[in-house]
């Protein structure tokens, strides 16, 4: 730790901006009275901001639905297809179908391949609803235990099928 203590400082005083004109010196004592400083401890302070960060992206995770998957609508390659077009997920996870390629798209949970007491029209995009440009997304959060198949409608004659198996 650093200590201050009194010292002679020579101050200048300028009596007049103009050319020639000269500068007198001033001297001055200075005396700087110092207390002690109480230490703060760094691996404190870190430890508590880790604590602090670390409980706000618990909270930040237990508020919103956590992301399971993300699954692609329309291969890389151009294919009409989900990819990846089986998967399985938690109950309450989120899955995000996001336009890829070969759009328009859309998602469409069948009536009569999902577990009963579910009503696909609260999980599925209408028939009319399209994705129609890259990037764009559906995100849907199953519940209900159980296996889900979904199609997407423009594309269902082509094979674009899917299924998830919520656990």
């Amino acid at each position: 730790m650093a200590t201050v203590t009194s010292a002679a400082l020579a101050i200048p005083s300028f009596t007049s901006l103009k050319a020639g004109a000269t500068a007198a010196k001033v001297s001055a004592t200075a005396k700087v009275a110092t207390s002690a400083v109480p230490r703060v401890s760094i691996k404190a302070s870190l430890k508590d901001l880790g604590v602090a960060v670390a409980a706000t992206a618990a909270s930040a995770i237990l508020a919103s639905n956590a992301l399971a998957i993300e699954v692609k609508l329309g291969g890389d390659d151009g294919s009409l297809a989900f990819v990846p077009s089986e998967f399985s997920v938690s109950s309450g996870e989120k899955i995000v179908f996001k336009n890829n390629a070969g759009f328009p798209h859309n998602v469409v949970f069948d009536e009569d391949e999902i577990p009963g007491g579910v009503d696909a029209s609260k999980i599925s995009m209408s028939d009319e609803d399209l994705l129609n440009a890259p990037g764009e997304i559906y995100a849907v959060t199953l519940t209900e235990k159980g296996s889900y198949s979904f199609y997407c409608s423009p594309h269902q004659g082509a094979g674009m099928v899917g299924k998830v198996t919520v656990n």
